[in-house]
C-alpha cells in the first residue's frame, strides 16, 4: 500500500493491490489497512454473482474484489454520506462504476434496492468492539468503524441473512477474541462455517480471523490452515504478499 497527499487536504489518494486500485479516503479517522484486502481475497465468486458489501466505507473491499473478478456486480451499502461520496468517486476512478453501485443507508434499515433474497454473497468488515467495551475514539468515523452502535453484530448478520439467496454465503473479518460471539450469532441461520486464522507471525496467536458461512446449510464447521502474514523480521511472507497484490486466498494456500 502506498500513500500520497492529494491537493485536497481532507483526503489522500492511496493505492491497493500494488497499484491496481486507486483509493480516495479521509486523511483523518479510520484508514484502510490490510483487513479489507484480505477479506476480498477470501471469496471466490462465480461469474454473474451479485455481491453485497455491507458497511462498505470508501469501498475498499468492493474495489479489490472487482479488480480480481471482472464478471460480477457489487452493491455497496454505507451509512455515512461523506464516505458514500468517496466510494462513488473510487468506483468511477477505477472504471468500476458500471459494476459497482453505492447506496446510502443503514444495515438495520437498508434501502428498498437491497431486496430480500437478491444476493449470492455478502461481505462485511463490521465494527470489532461491542458498545462500551473500550474507550470511544473522539473521531466520529474511527469510532463508527471500530465500535458497534445501535447496529450490533446480530443486526449485521441478520441483515446479511435477509439479503442472501438460499445457500448464499457470508464472509467477514473479525477479531479472534470475538470468535465465540461470531459463531454463536451465525448458528441457526448459517452452516458450513469455515474459520481462517490470520497469524501475525509463525508461532504467534492469531489476532484476526476470516469467517465464511452459508445460509440454510447444516455442513459442520471447520478451521483451515490459516495464513501467516509476517516473517520473523517483520516483512510480509510470500503468501501474504501475493494476497496484498491481488491473488485469491485459495491460490495462496497452494504455496
Amino acid at each position: 500500500m502506498s500513500s500520497s497527499t492529494s491537493t485536497e487536504p481532507a483526503f489522500t489518494r492511496d493505492a491497493l493491490l500494488a497499484g491496481k486500485v486507486a483509493l480516495w479516503q479521509p486523511t483523518r479517522g479510520y484508514r484502510v489497512a490490510v483487513d479489507p484486502v484480505l477479506l476480498a481475497a477470501a471469496v471466490e465468486p462465480k461469474a454473474g454473482d451479485r455481491v453485497l458489501d455491507m458497511g462498505c466505507g470508501v469501498a475498499a473491499i468492493s474495489l479489490c474484489l472487482l479488480a480480481r473478478c471482472p464478471d460480477i456486480s457489487v452493491v455497496g451499502l454505507e451509512r455515512n454520506v461523506d464516505l458514500v461520496d468517496l466510494a462513488r468517486r473510487n468506483a468511477a476512478e477505477n472504471g468500476f462504476a458500471p459494476r459497482l453501485e453505492i447506496l446510502q443507508g443503514s444495515v438495520a434499515e437498508p434501502p428498498a434496492a437491497i431486496a430480500p433474497g437478491s444476493f449470492d454473497r455478502v461481505l462485511m468488515n463490521p465494527p470489532y468492539l461491542e458498545a462500551g467495551a473500550a474507550t470511544a475514539s473522539p473521531d466520529h468515523m474511527r469510532h463508527s468503524a471500530n465500535m458497534e452502535g445501535e447496529e450490533g453484530l446480530k443486526a449485521w448478520i441478520d441483515a446479511a441473512a435477509r439479503a442472501l439467496k438460499p445457500k448464499g454465503s457470508i464472509a467477514m473479518i473479525h477479531r479472534s477474541d470475538q470468535i465465540d460471539r461470531v459463531i454463536a450469532t451465525l448458528i441457526g441461520g448459517f452452516g458450513e462455517i469455515v474459520i481462517h486464522p490470520l497469524w501475525p507471525k509463525a508461532g504467534h496467536p492469531a489476532k484476526r480471523l476470516i469467517v465464511r458461512a452459508r445460509k440454510d446449510v447444516r455442513t459442520p464447521a471447520r478451521i483451515d490452515a490459516g495464513t501467516v502474514l509476517h516473517q520473523a523480521d517483520g516483512t510480509y511472507t510470500e503468501a501474504a504478499r501475493r494476497l496484498l497484490e491481488g491473488a485469491s486466498l485459495a491460490s495462496s494456500l497452494t504455496l
